[in-house]
């Protein structure tokens, strides 16, 4: 029986540190991959435009693997079932319902058939805002959560806490400079899509969910497996 659990643990670990692994490698998969597929040296202006280049299939692949993790991972109660169960459905929702693309100003790389429906577009960013709110809430309330009572954490559950609540914090703070950029910056300071910063503020928050995933999957601050709840 032992045996057992331990290897249900090593299990659930794995699967906590291959989201991170997907999530930290999606944005720079995408970046090399528009290179060396698609000649295309320029960074795209979000992740989500990469739907309109040659790795428009490495996209959708790689957030429906992220989904497909989400769903695959069940959690210890009916809150992360929930939790991971809305993350992993809106994931599916941006990876095909594409943000909008009309064609214009297109890149070296943008070869594929521009898409304007506007109620696609609406669903994709709607999605990908539950998508990282989720993640957000399962960062800051669901992975800082253990069956011990606070004074008997150990100091790596401690430190993990502290990188779950960094994480959290930074998909939050990305999630709201995105919405100031384009609400406002976007219209009153244009010259800041030269340096792409929907793209870098999408990264970030990814590199924020990946990291967590990790942690939560004990790559830092290990302990023994005989406590599978930090």
């Amino acid at each position: 029986m032992q045996q057992m659990n331990n290897e249900m643990i090593v299990s659930y670990l794995t699967l906590r540190k291959t989201i991170g692994y997907v999530a930290v490698g999606m944005p720079v998969f995408l970046v090399v991959g528009s290179v060396l597929v698609g000649d295309c040296s320029e960074i795209q202006s979000s992740i989500s435009d990469y739907y309109h280049t040659q790795m428009r299939d490495g996209l959708v692949g790689t957030i429906c693997a992220i989904a497909f993790f989400l769903f695959a991972y069940k959690g210890y109660d009916v809150r992360d079932f929930r939790a991971t169960r809305l993350a992993g459905v809106s994931a599916l929702l941006v990876a095909f319902f594409p943000t909008i693309f009309t064609g214009e100003a297109v890149a070296p790389c943008n070869d594929v058939r521009p898409i304007e429906n506007g109620l696609v577009n609406n669903i994709h960013f709607i999605s990908a805002l539950v998508f990282f709110l989720t993640l957000s809430y399962i960062s800051l309330f669901l992975f800082t959560q253990s069956n011990r009572s606070p004074s008997h954490w150990a100091r790596p559950k401690k430190n993990r806490n502290r990188i779950y609540r960094i994480c959290g914090m930074v998909m939050l703070g990305c999630i709201g400079l995105l919405a100031l950029y384009f609400f406002w910056l976007e219209e009153h300071y244009p010259e800041l899509g030269a340096y792409d910063p929907v793209f870098w503020l999408e990264s970030l928050a990814l590199w924020a969910f990946g990291l967590s995933w990790l942690t939560k999957g004990r790559l830092f601050f290990r302990e023994s497996t005989k406590e599978i709840s930090g």
